[in-house]
């Protein structure tokens, strides 16, 4: 699958509604349903600050702009522990642990498999840079 096709397979995820734009709303929503923390204010300010056309909504190309010029690298590092050059179920439950969230694999799992777009368990980064939108 190339990158293009991945970015729109996450963004149609993000899309609810299937009206081409991801909403503040449906942000929040899709944050919240991967078990992270977004409340409708911040998701609304991230569109507001990604928003190109201002239209109050992100656009595709709004979401593959945002996706390709980010500076997650130090991020994803904090997450992959294990050296394998990925962000595991047992990196993960480790660094959410170290925030303060208690988790299971099991649940870990269920996160990476929301944006585990080759389906290999894990996540490379720029499954981890669509991760962190």
């Amino acid at each position: 699958m190339k990158k293009n096709q991945q970015y729109e397979r996450v963004f149609n995820h993000f899309d609810y509604n299937g009206d081409g734009k991801i909403s503040p709303s449906e942000l929040h929503q899709c944050v919240e349903a991967i078990g992270g923390e977004l409340s409708l204010a911040e998701a609304e300010t991230a569109v507001e600050f990604l928003d190109t056309d201002g239209d109050g909504v992100l656009g595709f190309d709004d979401f593959v702009k945002f996706v390709e010029g980010g500076k997650e690298e130090e991020a994803f590092k904090m997450y992959e522990m294990d050296g394998c050059g990925c962000i595991t179920p047992k990196s993960l439950k480790k660094m959410l642990s170290r925030l303060g969230q208690s988790t299971t694999i099991d649940q870990c799992k269920v996160m990476i498999a929301q944006f585990d777009l080759n389906g290999d368990g894990v996540l490379n980064f720029d499954e981890f840079r669509v991760m962190m939108l």
